[in-house]
């Protein structure tokens, strides 16, 4: 993400989902952050959601509303084919999060595996601005990266490894940290990837 050399629709048309190094059967730490710690169940944006299942997720959890942002339309037409009796409940958008407009404010903003493909301070601060504009004051920010002692790259790209310290500093004045989670994910291929997940609650203005 970011930088152009991967075309991520070639990603997902060439392997099945469950060839993909990031894939989860069940998103079970992703939800569980969520339901813990969101005081609505309103709007979601999942930033690089891919093919996730964290959709389907939340919507049967009682979730209005799930927006799925990718790079990849292939991969967001897979998921509006598998929730198409969702219907307006399930919005996919095409875009790249750091160039993305939103056009509301969303009570959660999750990324499990955007942000850590941003190594351009640049595109980091972009991100951040974005979030801050997406999110609403007494939302939460989920976002899970590779830990300090993770993977240096992924796809064939390098990767900026963060722990709650960095993204503080790059989220800026306005959050609080509700909780941080280590945890390891196996990829189907048998390889272990630490992560490190962070909530961060927005109490402050844009």
């Amino acid at each position: 993400m970011g930088d152009g050399r991967v075309c991520w629709d070639e990603v997902y048309s060439g392997k099945a989902a469950t060839e993909l190094s990031w894939y989860e059967a069940h998103p079970d730490l992703s939800l569980k952050l969520i339901l813990d710690h969101a005081s609505a169940r309103r709007a979601v944006v999942d930033i690089g959601g891919g093919v996730s299942f964290l959709p389907d997720a939340l919507l049967d959890a009682g979730f209005d509303e799930v927006t799925s942002l990718d790079l990849s339309a292939v991969a967001l037409k897979c998921v509006a084919a598998r929730l198409k009796t969702a219907g307006a409940r399930f919005q996919p958008v095409v875009a790249d999060v750091t160039e993305w407009e939103p056009g509301r404010v969303y009570d959660v903003w999750h990324d499990r595996a955007a942000l850590h493909f941003l190594a351009a301070p640049e595109a980091q601060a972009r991100y951040a601005r974005v979030l801050r504009k997406a999110l609403s004051t007494g939302g939460i920010a989920v976002i899970a990266t590779f830990a300090p002692d993770g993977p240096t790259r992924c796809s064939g790209l390098p990767v900026v490894r963060h722990d709650a310290v960095s993204i503080a500093s790059l989220l800026g004045e306005g959050f609080t940290l509700l909780a941080e989670q280590r945890h390891t994910h196996h990829t189907p291929g048998g390889a272990r990837q630490n992560f490190q997940s962070v909530v961060f609650q927005k109490t402050g203005g844009v």
